[in-house]
């Protein structure tokens, strides 16, 4: 029977209105998911405001950090340099403690999460990044500069009759390689950084603390080639004999100027000994070249390369120079030898600068005389080139035994052998293959036409990806460098009177001509100025070859490398087109023009060539002729 009308009301009303919860029992599934969601978000910014706090307490620490950095690499630089290694090693551990601590700042997990957040990330991971290569710098590194600093310092490292102990180099030998290790790795980790994404206040430590670490590598990597290969080039495992030549700027030859004399010293123990000298003239001319030569020497060089030792520096590859000189020695004296070693008069002024004046037939010669003795006034004061030739081999003795008995302070010669490497003024070879290998990835090696195989050729050609270079071409290596190189065409010596100067006028890297490369403007500037009396000056001065110039006229051959895989796209002399003689040398193309200039010329050349282009903090290197006014190498930046 159906309920009244009213009781249907009410039923229904009753069924509206939810029976109240039971204690205990869940509510609705919407309600409980905006409780969790408010809980969640509870928990979550509770986190997030303390991970901030202890992210802006860790980046406190670790800003202190990029500070620190400065102060790591301002010890290091001051270490290298020769400075005081005394307050270095007190300062040391404190300095270690201060890198540890913003590395740890910069690495725990929650600075690790927030480096993946969109802004911050990026600044959070460079911070990281110099924390962790500053602290190995300290704690791998520094210590090794204070040992190096130390074993420069000590007054046995030169005993009193002149020879080096060996045995010191041999225990510094592996600290020192550890520290070139760590500080390469730390050069690339911070090297590697985009700096284009970080703010400016990080942005600018980052860029300095980079090339700090750059220029420390580079100093320790030779520091740790010098501990190695010292010990057994001078006489470590058994008696060596080099020859040394003595290169003669006021005729230029690639490498710095004509071999003038050569030398042989031995190498025992630490010690060494002055055993025999010849005159360029005591080396006759060969009917034939000492050793074969390819057709592409032969091409750039002609085959005056391998006849007269006088131009086996034609080249500007110095092992080159070396095998065929150490050929010709072992024809005309009947011994072979360890190795070779080449220095102009520049260098020469260097070493008597740490060692003091020397006296040679007669004559003082100091750091200041030097340069004008050798190559102006003895041509004057001894017409006769037999007198010249017994002068300059006593300059050779003098300035040997200068060296070779111990004088001058130990840190100053190794200043002066330093620079003078680093001009392309010095150069080595070993005939020992795993030494040269070893040299011929310094500036000492001079190793430009590296060949594929070889250890200074440790690039790709142009196009490969495994370089640090967009062009896969390592601009610091010689095989990614372009040159520019100066050869007498005279046959006289008047290049005493010659300025040169070698510049990178632009460096074009905005619009590439090819995917990694950059085009190139190298300056060439000559000007010759002699005396108004040269053409009374002998005629082994003013010259014999036939330029068709008057007496006192000079003539220079000028001999562009492009990098292998480039290109010389024009030359211009005084803004005027030129043609050169084009060739090839191990993938390289060539171009070689002859400039003549009367007393008081001048001349500017303009060559564009292609080249690698540099990374965002690199420089391009151009090798050239080390002259008396300028260096055998001059660096360039992206002009645009």
């Amino acid at each position: 029977m159906p309920a009244p009308d009213g009781a249907a009301s009410r039923a229904a009303g009753e069924a509206a209105v939810p029976p109240p919860p039971v204690p205990g029992t869940p509510g609705p599934p919407r309600r409980r998911r905006l409780r969790r969601a408010l809980l969640v978000a509870g928990v979550v910014l509770l986190v997030l405001l303390v991970a901030a706090g202890w992210l802006a307490s860790r980046a406190a620490q670790a800003a202190d950090g990029l500070t620190e950095a400065g102060a790591v690499l301002a010890d290091l630089e001051s270490g290298l340099a020769g400075g005081d290694v005394g307050a270095l090693a007190d300062g040391l551990p404190g300095l270690q403690e201060d890198t540890a601590r913003a590395r740890s700042a910069a690495s725990d997990p929650v600075w690790r999460l927030a480096e993946h957040l969109p802004w911050a990330g990026p600044n959070l991971t460079a911070v990281r990044t110099v924390a962790v290569a500053v602290d190995d710098v300290a704690t791998d590194a520094l210590p090794a500069v204070v040992e190096l600093g130390e074993l420069v310092a000590d007054p046995q490292v030169r005993r009193a009759d002149g020879s080096i102990d060996l045995g010191l180099f041999v225990r510094a030998a592996p600290a020192l390689d550890r520290a070139a290790t760590t500080t390469r790795a730390s050069a690339a980790a911070v090297g590697a950084l985009d700096t284009a994404r970080l703010v400016g206040r990080v942005a600018g430590p980052v860029t300095q603390v980079s090339d700090g670490l750059a220029t420390a590598a580079d100093a320790l990597g030779s520091a740790s080639d010098a501990a190695r290969l010292l010990p057994p080039m001078l006489g470590a495992d058994g008696p060596r004999t080099y020859l040394l030549l003595s290169l003669n700027s006021a005729e230029l030859r690639s490498a710095g100027g004509i071999v003038g004399a050569v030398a042989a010293f031995t190498a025992d123990g630490g010690a060494i000994r002055l055993v025999d000298q010849r005159s360029t003239r005591d080396l006759r001319p060969l009917d034939e070249p000492v050793l074969p030569l390819t057709d592409e020497e032969l091409a750039v060089h002609t085959d005056r390369l391998g006849r007269w030792v006088q131009n086996t520096v034609l080249t500007p590859d110095f092992p080159r120079s070396a095998e065929l000189v150490s050929a010709m020695w072992a024809r005309a004296v009947g011994t072979p030898v360890d190795g070779v070693l080449a220095m102009d008069p520049v260098a020469v002024a260097y070493l008597l600068d740490a060692t003091g004046p020397v006296e040679a037939g007669g004559v003082e010669l100091t750091a200041d005389t030097v340069l004008d003795v050798l190559l102006r006034e003895a041509y004057v004061r001894l017409p006769v080139v037999d007198e010249a030739d017994a002068f300059y081999a006593d300059v050779a003795s003098a300035l040997f035994t200068a060296v070779s008995s111990g004088r001058g302070d130990t840190r100053a010669l190794l200043d002066a052998l330093v620079r003078a490497s680093d001009e392309r003024r010095l150069r080595v070879w070993s005939a020992h293959p795993a030494e040269q290998d070893r040299l011929s990835l310094t500036s000492l090696g001079a190793d430009f036409l590296a060949r594929p195989g070889d250890a200074a050729y440790a690039v790709e050609l142009p196009g490969a990806e495994t370089a640090r270079t967009g062009s896969g071409v390592d601009t610091r290596s010689p095989a990614g460098a372009p040159g520019v190189f100066l050869n007498d065409g005279s046959a006289g010596k008047l290049d005493f009177f010659l300025t040169t100067e070698l510049t990178v006028e632009e460096l074009r890297c905005a619009a590439p001509p090819a995917p990694g490369w950059a085009t190139a403007v190298l300056r060439l500037d000559l000007a010759y100025d002699p005396p108004g009396d040269i053409a009374g000056y002998p005629e082994y001065v003013t010259g014999t070859a036939d330029t068709g110039l008057p007496v006192g006229g000079l003539a220079t051959n000028v001999t562009v490398y492009a990098p292998p895989g480039g290109r010389i796209l024009d030359q211009r002399l005084d803004d005027a087109l030129v043609g050169g003689l084009a060739a090839t040398e191990q993938e390289r193309a060539v171009s070689t023009l002859t400039t003549r200039l009367l007393p008081g010329g001048r001349a500017t050349y303009r060559v564009t060539v292609t080249v690698p282009a540099p990374g965002a903090d690199e420089s391009l290197e151009v090798w050239t002729t080390p002259t008396l006014t300028s260096p055998g190498v001059v660096t360039g930046t992206c002009t645009d």
